[in-house]
């Protein structure tokens, strides 16, 4: 499969990766020597930190899973075998060694590579990710393919101790056991320590719980205890589990049907290759337990993995980072506000799924640890568990990404709206996230929350406004949803601690003649610029859910062309919320409805992924002109 798109130039020229220079595709990789895997494991470090450095993105985990990633591509016969990598953080050593390597230097850029595996970006990646812990359950789904269609391929599912906490990970092992389907689940414990400290010990009994003897004698004695009464077997079956939870921590998953084995060395690779090979050959479910070491090889990583999951441009010999607007991010505004509140009313609790340093929670943890609580990669606990706080009368703030409140939209509606509960959403990461791309995007938040009786809705216009409809929908009793997008706003400085506003009510910020634009949200500044321009009216409309319907009618009155303006698709969105009360009321105007399109955007700048939704402000003011040249109407 051909790569499309920008190239982008390698990080160094290839003459300072030898090893690493034969190497542009896995069965470039299965010729090495052995002897060599090593060096190549320094030289890919290298490079990836080279890389990043210049492109930014996510590099710990990355760096976490060199010597994993070899090992993977060196026993298997990738691409067809498969290989599925749960989120794709941890996926760039996998695009280095399948005929991306000189690409990387477009890595998150428009035209350029993606920052996640994307199948149609190579044949070797088997699975798009964006969103964790679905991994197991894509893999299973392609193992049972495979068997169904009588093919010998093996399927491989790579997942973070993290993501396995998560409740769809546990579903697709529990069915993966059930179905004693051949799968292999190689679980990457990067993190935390959820055994014991590896060691030689357990690297050779690693190497022998999964080599042909043991195997042998495991599927032997299945097959002739079979024969025999079913008290037997579940005795002999319950000693052999109790035998190896002696000396490894495999009960749970060897309870749900698989062949635990490990923990082992994760940068081994006598011992990965070993273990490796001979779980190629085994059959039915199996999980592999491979601890590895987070930002492995470069110091700064190593000492602070999580400043260093993410990264922006940086020194390479240093790891100090480019910095970025000094103007305060709307999340910086959620953090000081949330810490606020929390002095003033001891019924505050906040909530986040494992997203503590990217929704401005830090300072709160530390301050109000008693107050806070992460809950893991469990969007859909995330809800609940608030509902359930609700319920006894605490004030629960869940600060979530609207990519991932996706995940929990069912606990939205029965646990929290329909019991109309007194639950605040901070919602970050509305609209186009720039080179994150399509699957961390924040699009689709009004459509699918729009819908739902007793939300109250909210989209601040600056940073300012922020504060204040955070304060807005904490006071209100009921479901509130406050959406802002990520960054830096236009740059107006933040009273933290501002009153709350009127539910329900808009502002008019100028008044002009002909043309009125009605703004939800983050691209009110870019309106003001095309308002002043056009001497339009421009109307900072707030409230999504309850529309302000008042002001809808009286300028709808004055003006002979109306457009709605949101960073969210245009279908069902706030626009359509508009386009409802009018219809409702018979009431007829030249309207636009300007929001995001149809289609998933790439990854790119954020400028750039508006300018390409018509969002920007040359788009804008070309939608406007369109229509009064259909209109014959005059524009100043």
């Amino acid at each position: 499969m051909s790569d499309q798109g920008t190239t982008g130039n390698t990080p160094k020229s290839m003459g300072d990766y030898p090893i690493l220079n034969q190497v542009n595709y896995p069965g470039d990789l299965r010729k090495l020597d052995p002897i060599k895997l090593r060096p190549l494991a320094v030289e890919m470090r290298r490079f990836l930190i080279d890389s990043v450095s210049q492109t930014g993105g996510h590099l710990a985990a990355g760096l976490g899973v060199v010597e994993l990633t070899i090992a993977l591509h060196y026993v298997f016969n990738t691409p067809y075998d498969r290989l599925i990598w749960d989120v794709g953080h941890q996926a760039y050593p996998h695009k280095i060694l399948t005929g991306r390597r000189e690409r990387m230097g477009s890595l998150r850029k428009k035209g350029g590579l993606s920052g996640f595996p994307k199948r149609s970006e190579s044949e070797y990646d088997a699975f798009g990710t964006g969103h964790s812990s679905t991994s197991i359950g894509a893999a299973l789904g392609m193992a049972v393919a495979a068997k169904q269609k009588g093919e010998n391929r093996k399927v491989v599912a790579i997942i973070g101790d993290g993501a396995m906490g998560a409740g769809m990970a546990f579903e697709a092992l529990n069915q993966a056991g059930a179905l004693d389907q051949d799968l292999l689940v190689i679980l990457n414990d990067n993190d935390m320590s959820i055994s014991e400290p590896v060691g030689g010990v357990s690297n050779h009994l690693a190497k022998l719980l999964s080599g042909k003897v043991y195997t042998s004698m495991r599927e032997g004695g299945k097959s002739a205890l079979s024969h025999l009464p079913h008290q037997f077997s579940d005795l002999v079956g319950k000693w052999e589990e109790h035998m190896k939870g002696m000396v490894m921590p495999g009960t749970l998953f060897e309870e749900m049907g698989f062949n635990y084995i490990g923990p082992i060395e994760g940068h081994d690779f006598d011992t990965l290759i070993t273990t490796l090979h001979n779980m190629r050959h085994m059959h039915g479910p199996r999980l592999l337990h491979v601890v590895t070491q987070k930002g492995k090889g470069y110091i700064p990583a190593e000492q602070d993995p999580c400043v260093y999951h993410g990264v922006t441009p940086f020194d390479p010999a240093t790891g100090k980072m480019e910095k970025g607007t000094s103007s305060k991010t709307y999340t910086q505004v959620f953090g000081d506000w949330l810490c606020h509140v929390a002095e003033q009313d001891e019924k505050l609790v906040a909530i986040t799924p494992a997203m503590s340093e990217g929704s401005g929670m830090v300072t709160y943890a530390k301050r109000f640890p008693q107050r806070y609580f992460d809950v893991g990669i469990a969007e859909q606990h995330a809800l609940t568990f608030a509902a359930g706080l609700a319920c006894e009368g605490l004030k629960p703030v869940v600060a979530i990404y609207s990519t991932f409140l996706q995940r929990a939209y069912d606990q939205l509606i029965h646990d929290v709206a329909l019991q109309n509960l007194d639950v605040t959403l901070a919602v970050d990461r509305a609209g186009q996230v720039g080179a994150d791309g399509a699957t961390h995007a924040g699009c689709f938040d009004l459509s699918y929350v729009r819908s739902l009786p007793n939300m109250v809705i909210m989209a601040p216009g600056d940073e300012q406004e922020c504060d204040r409809l955070l304060q807005t929908g904490y006071e209100y009793e009921g479901p509130a949803m406050i959406r802002y997008p990520r960054g830096a706003g236009p740059g107006v400085e933040v009273e933290t601690g501002s009153a709350a506003l009127e539910i329900g009510k808009g502002e008019t910020r100028r008044s002009g003649k002909q043309v009125a634009l009605l703004v939800f949200g983050s691209l009110l500044a870019t309106a003001q610029q095309v308002a002043d321009h056009l001497d339009a009216t421009l109307v900072n409309m707030r409230f999504i859910k309850p529309l302000d319907e008042a002001l809808v009618r009286e300028v709808v009155a004055k003006h002979e062309i109306l457009v709605t303006i949101e960073e969210n698709v245009v279908q069902g969105g706030a626009g359509s919320a508009v386009n409802e009360f009018l219809a409702a009321e018979s009431i007829q105007v030249n309207l636009i409805n300007l929001g995001l399109p149809d289609r998933y955007l790439d990854h790119a700048s954020h400028q750039e992924q508006l300018t390409e939704a018509g969002l920007d402000y040359a788009g804008i003011l070309s939608a406007i002109e369109r229509v009064s040249r259909s209109t014959k109407l005059r524009l100043v």
